[in-house]
């Protein structure tokens, strides 16, 4: 397990992926390493989404957490107090109690699958989560990568949104290790 002192605020690296365009970040998920599932295991990670309109939608800031079943890697989302960058990432409705949605399941992606667009990345699929049939989220395909092989706390992830057989860009966004998992 990677041992990490919690930050309370986010790095320099992080904060200069957040501030990237949309075809730096590319490049930047082109390079990337493909993550260890077992890194990601147990511990909850400080998310933003990159573009401006995030701000607006109230969904800048969010936490994501990882943990396992058995074999299977699991994952979900903790919506987050909208307060800056520059201040710490606090759950709604407390840190003690968090809301979790938005479940999704974490894999390899598979060459052969209809998800297949960055091989070297790993595969957070919402549709395979313990999502309400008619909730949104299940439409969601994130591939995340880690961003250089020599940081296990830093990954740019890649939101997509399925519909059907289509596959939509949405959003680009940042990950950086914050805390063990609750």
């Amino acid at each position: 397990m990677t041992e990490t002192i919690p930050r309370k605020t986010p790095s320099l690296a992080y904060r200069g992926l957040e501030s990237m365009g949309m075809a730096d970040l590319e490049q930047v998920l082109l390079r990337g390493t493909t993550p260890e599932l077992e890194a990601l295991v147990g511990w909850q990670f400080r998310g933003c989404n990159t573009p401006n309109w995030a701000r607006l939608a109230g969904i800048k800031k969010f936490i994501k957490g990882f943990y396992a079943e058995g074999e299977k890697v699991y994952g979900y989302n903790c919506p987050v107090k909208q307060d800056g960058l520059s201040s710490p990432w606090r759950a709604k409705p407390s840190d003690a109690a968090p809301k979790r949605f938005g479940f999704y399941t974490v894999e390899r992606v598979d060459p052969t699958a209809r998800d297949n667009a960055y091989l070297h990345a790993v595969l957070l699929d919402y549709g395979k989560g313990d999502n309400p049939l008619l909730d949104p989220s299940r439409g969601l395909r994130d591939y995340l990568v880690q961003v250089s092989p020599d940081n296990p706390d830093l990954y740019l992830g890649k939101a997509y949104f399925a519909l059907g057989q289509g596959r939509i860009a949405t959003s680009f966004f940042v990950l950086e290790r914050d805390r063990p998992a609750r």
